[in-house]
């Protein structure tokens, strides 16, 4: 069966944008990105929601036509526009590079998407994820803890009146200070 995961840049007080909706505050290395490329090759599918869809669209599409992109990153632009995308939204998207429109998330839908086979699923997005914590359906989570305060921003967990029990499967740090956290539901 596979897992549905939920991986996400986190600064160290718990935000993952800042007050400005930036992120350019990530810490990613060369290190940091190809030990991401060797996690999510594997993968069976992105699922996200139309804010982070459209922000890896903006980029990923051409981004090893960018002569300044590192091996990881030029990697990185290949397994996105591969990896089928599942997209919810309200709105219209671009269906382009293996992507499908999604309008609301349906639990059975996800449960049968888990029992096939293939490799994992992986939930971007907060706001999103908090929809599919709503209905238990997210088996681990990766959290990339960045060495930064931002002071405030957007939380990477909404509140939401549900609790969970977790256990530490790996932690890992690597050379820019970001340390992976990463637990499985207990």
């Amino acid at each position: 069966m596979r897992k549905l995961l939920f991986s996400m840049g986190m600064s160290v007080d718990g935000f993952y944008e800042g007050p400005d909706r930036e992120i350019d505050w990530h810490r990613v290395d060369e290190e940091l990105h190809q030990h991401m490329n060797e996690q999510i090759r594997p993968w069976g599918m992105f699922l996200n929601g139309r804010v982070t869809h459209e922000l890896m669209a903006a980029y990923w599409p051409t981004a090893d036509a960018n002569p300044e992109a590192g091996p990881a990153e030029t990697e990185f632009a290949g397994i996105w526009r591969d990896m089928p995308k599942w997209v919810y939204t309200s709105t219209p998207v671009s269906t382009e590079w293996n992507t499908t429109a999604k309008s609301e998330v349906d639990p059975a839908e996800i449960r049968a998407l888990k029992a096939q086979p293939g490799g994992d699923i992986c939930v971007g997005g907060p706001t999103l994820a908090r929809a599919f914590r709503q209905h238990d359906l997210i088996d681990e989570y990766r959290v990339y803890v960045h060495p930064v305060l931002l002071g405030r921003g957007r939380p990477l967990f909404p509140e939401l009146d549900l609790s969970a029990d977790l256990r530490l499967a790996e932690s890992r740090s690597f050379g820019n200070g970001v340390v992976l956290l990463r637990y499985e539901r207990g």
